[in-house]
């Protein structure tokens, strides 16, 4: 027996298969091999289209099944993790009416800060957790807006992995911890924010059928079934956004635990059985997978945009044709510091830990006589360690103080560079796992199909790789503080 884990990421669709006794991954696929575009009409927009979404999807799991590596009729479940605070809508026929508007979407930044005026900030923080700020609720709110024609169809707004979930069984659901990332659920009443609902005026009906995270969300209709291979008796048993999923993936479900992933964008995610919201909305809380009423458990998040997506920006900088692993052998050339170079990593939209503002990306420093190629790139992946660090203060100043923060084996902690400058940085230790979203996703359907009894078994097996300890703390430190004053320098200036 299998479970298939889907990641719906920024920059492909990735698949695991994992052995439900052993818990073993059996394979990973992910589609596109390049990275798939994002569609920017105008500055500080982001769009993709879902149905590349379930085309990317497929052909994952089509060449994963190819592999010849276990039997696709044997798979029980599914489980998705997804980009986070995404918009799909689609009418009666289910059919998509307008491309996704994704997470690092800027464009309902005004619309968001004006709600968290109106309404009230200290309304907003104790029952939403946030401001609406440029959340799923305020994107539907843009649509409501600018294309009046376009909102007149909508019978189901959704995330994305419940467009991909409703592709596979015809079915949309939704749950309270989707429901939070999109600043629709009130915490207070423990029930969807009739307050967020009213102040933008949508009509309930929009909002999908609200189910537990682990259960089930429908099952596979027979001709997808076919298509893909699969016993038309699959059913979907889990549904999480991607940073949630990730926690879970590395058993981070109970207060005081902490995650980090470094893909597209950045993200520290620490587990609390408080319901904290920061006073200005620069770091955020919403509901983990685990939440319930009565034993709470929310996940306060950080989130850079401009991490991995600025790492890719080197890329093809210096040359696209390198492989990540020259990039990070290069960046290793030049010392800690990067011989004065600084890289501000924020050109991937407005960043809520810098209270929405897009200040962008910018280089300083240069030194044409002096700096080399292996110093733009460490000075880039410096510069990212930099911005968490940066988002881990405002998080401290929250209370979260990690002894220890747990990362899958992927995307830039697979760099020596950016692990040693963000634990140096930081002074706080990584274990390094060898997990990643799809097999988080996998045993996350595992969960909710109830092979697995608990949290305990499904992760019974789950060891670290390795631990990176904080070294040469003192240099990172004085490297931080000379970044930190350059952007302070850029804010200013913005």
């Amino acid at each position: 027996m299998y479970f298939l884990g889907i990641d719906v990421g920024t920059s492909s669709v990735k698949v695991s298969i994992v052995e439900a006794s052993s818990q073993r991954k059996v394979c990973s696929v992910q589609y596109p091999a390049v990275e798939a575009p994002i569609i920017s009409l105008q500055a500080n927009w982001a769009e993709q289209d879902p149905l590349d979404w379930w085309a990317y999807f497929k052909q994952a799991l089509l060449k994963a099944n190819a592999l010849g590596l276990y039997d696709p009729k044997a798979i029980k479940a599914i489980g998705i993790a997804y980009q986070m605070h995404g918009l799909v809508v689609v009418d009666q026929a289910q059919q998509v009416l307008r491309n996704a508007i994704i997470w690092c979407d800027s464009r309902a930044v005004e619309l968001g800060n004006t709600a968290f005026e109106e309404m009230g900030r200290s309304f907003n923080l104790t029952h939403h957790l946030n401001s609406p700020g440029n959340f799923t609720a305020s994107k539907l709110a843009w649509v409501k807006a600018n294309e009046p024609e376009v909102y007149q169809k909508i019978d189901k707004i959704m995330l994305p992995g419940d467009f991909i979930a409703m592709k596979l069984s015809g079915q949309i659901t939704t749950s309270i911890s989707a429901l939070s990332e999109g600043i629709f659920w009130d915490f207070q009443e423990n029930e969807l924010s009739r307050s967020v609902m009213d102040y933008y005026g949508f009509d309930h009906s929009l909002i999908p059928a609200v189910q537990p995270v682990f259960s089930e969300h429908g099952k596979i209709l027979p001709a997808v079934a076919d298509e893909l291979g699969l016993s038309r008796q699959v059913t979907i048993n889990y549904k999480a956004g991607d940073q949630p999923n990730n926690a879970l993936s590395l058993n981070v479900l109970e207060p005081g635990e902490v995650a980090a992933t470094a893909g597209t964008s950045g993200v520290i995610y620490g587990v609390s059985d408080q319901l904290i919201a920061d006073r200005e909305s620069r770091v955020n809380t919403f509901a983990h997978v685990n939440y319930g009423e009565h034993a709470v458990r929310t996940g306060v998040l950080l989130c850079i945009n401009g991490t991995g997506i600025m790492n890719s920006w080197g890329r093809k900088l210096v040359g696209a044709d390198l492989s990540y692993e020259q990039i990070n052998s290069r960046a290793a050339e030049s010392p800690i510091g990067s011989r004065g170079l600084q890289v501000i990593p924020f050109g991937n939209g407005a960043e809520r830990m810098l209270n929405n503002q897009s200040v962008g990306a910018s280089m300083t420093g240069i030194d044409l006589n002096r700096h080399q190629v292996s110093d733009i790139l460490r000075a880039i992946q410096e510069g990212i360690a930099y911005a968490f660090r940066y988002g881990l203060d405002i998080m401290r100043e929250n209370g979260l103080f990690p002894q220890m923060i747990r990362a899958g084996h992927a995307n830039l902690f697979l760099s020596a560079v950016f692990r040693e400058s963000f634990v140096g940085v930081t002074d706080v230790p990584v274990e390094i796992f060898d997990h990643d979203g799809s097999v988080g996703a996998a045993l996350g359907a595992g969960i909710g199909s109830g092979y697995y009894r608990d949290f305990k078994e499904a992760f019974h097996t789950l060891k670290p790789v390795y631990t990176v300890q904080p070294n040469d703390v003192d240099q990172h430190e004085e490297n931080y503080q000379q970044w930190k004053e350059t952007l302070n320098a850029i804010i200013n200036i913005k």
